[in-house]
């Protein structure tokens, strides 16, 4: 079978689908995979056939880095990122639709969804959803978009549906225009949701709610195969190697942190330990941090992590996922959007503290959260999440779950 795969977003989103386009051609079938240019890295590296989308994602968060460091609303969230989708969606349209001719299924993730949907649609040919943020409504947990908190459970598949319905009413006229204009479609009034949604999401972390639709799944972590065998460049290895294993820190596509007031409260809770910093797409150099903090570049998380004590970072979902697969404990500190979400399910699988969230971190606060989070009792809770997630295949159980969906 042929598969079209589109995503937009940061690295973090376009790694798992590039896992998962490459899997789906180990099993014998065809995937191209459309996203963000700057984030195809890992596709190239992986050799999946590749398409870089129109847009700089990079640039629209970094843009948006004062509204994140406050807090990052949801609202102040969905008006970013819609901003740079709606500006490019009859090009990713366009782009999708030449790549998707003869193919047998669009998968779509992130914030190229209702693109995806819209060329399924022409090319008539079923659209599965691919994410990972569980975003199907469900009694058992509030939208991941909203913080989590204390509230009745009708309250949770409300919010569910209100905060899909206000994204779609976000991106909704700039869809149609460019269903339009792209494949002459009908303008559409309501939110898709009878399509498959597959989510590279671990059962052990997030069990599968019982109320979800059939066609709604939590297959598990997407992790490309041969990161566990990397090798180090010779200063990360030597580093390794000369004492302790080191604290890491880092914060991935999140921008707010590069303040020099927020790095000297990181600085200064890390308390001269041996760390490692990923400084990420924050600016943040070597130059920055004192002797005990060694800066590192892209390194696969399923190497490293296993390899801390600890992991320090901002609850994006596949850092989440990655941290708890090594079996370390997290202190998460948020940014924005459904990092807040993640950080509250570490918290309640006893693998992390209570998150400190980015806008209020201090080092007393951090300080405190990365001694709750070397403790007998974290650590061990850490170590047996990890061994259950390291059980665990989730892109053999994805592509299975594709295949059977197209040939019911």
């Amino acid at each position: 079978m042929k598969f079209v795969v589109i995503t937009y977003g940061t690295e973090g989103d376009t790694r798992p689908l590039a896992a998962l386009s490459r899997a789906l051609i180990d099993a014998g079938h065809a995937a191209h995979l459309l996203a963000d240019a700057a984030t195809l890295g890992d596709a190239i590296a992986l050799g999946v056939p590749a398409t870089g989308l129109p847009g700089d994602i990079r640039g629209a968060i970094q843009a948006s880095a004062g509204l994140v460091g406050r807090g990052g609303g949801f609202a102040d969230t969905a008006k970013t990122l819609a901003g740079i989708a709606n500006a490019h969606c009859e090009a990713w349209l366009r782009a999708t639709v030449a790549a998707g001719e003869g193919c047998d299924c669009v998968i779509l993730s992130g914030l190229a969804s209702f693109v995806g949907l819209s060329a399924a649609e022409f090319l008539g040919v079923p659209g599965i959803g691919a994410g990972l943020i569980p975003i199907v409504p469900t009694g058992d947990f509030r939208s991941p978009f909203l913080k989590p908190g204390m509230a009745p459970r009708w309250v949770n598949r409300a919010s569910h549906r209100l905060v899909n319905g206000l994204l779609w009413r976000a991106f909704r006229e700039a869809t149609n225009a460019a269903r339009a204009a792209v494949c002459g479609l009908p303008a559409r009034q309501r939110l898709w949701d009878e399509h498959a949604m597959l989510f590279g999401v671990s059962p052990s972390l997030l069990p599968r709610p019982a109320d979800w639709p059939v066609g709604a799944l939590v297959c598990g972590q997407w992790l490309a195969p041969g990161t566990v065998d990397w090798s180090p460049p010779p200063a990360l290895g030597e580093f390794l190697a000369a004492g302790e294993p080191p604290i890491y820190v880092g914060f991935g596509s999140m921008a707010g942190f590069e303040r020099r007031s927020l790095l000297h409260e990181i600085v200064a809770a890390v308390a001269g330990r041996r760390a490692l910093f990923y400084p990420g797409w924050s600016g943040v150099t070597g130059a920055d941090l004192p002797a005990n903090f060694m800066v590192v570049g892209d390194t696969p998380h399923a190497w490293l992590f296993p390899r801390t004590s600890l992991a320090v970072h901002h609850g994006g979902a596949g850092t989440t996922h990655s941290a708890a697969r090594a079996g370390v404990a997290s202190v998460v500190a948020p940014f924005a959007g459904d990092q807040f979400f993640w950080a509250d399910r570490l918290r309640q699988a006893g693998a992390a503290p209570p998150p400190v969230p980015a806008k209020d971190l201090r080092a007393s606060t951090l300080g405190g959260a990365i001694a709750s989070a070397q403790d007998d009792r974290t650590r061990a809770r850490a170590i047996a999440l990890g061994a259950a997630m390291q059980a665990e295949d989730g892109l053999r159980t994805t592509v299975a779950a594709i295949e059977a969906m197209l040939r019911s």
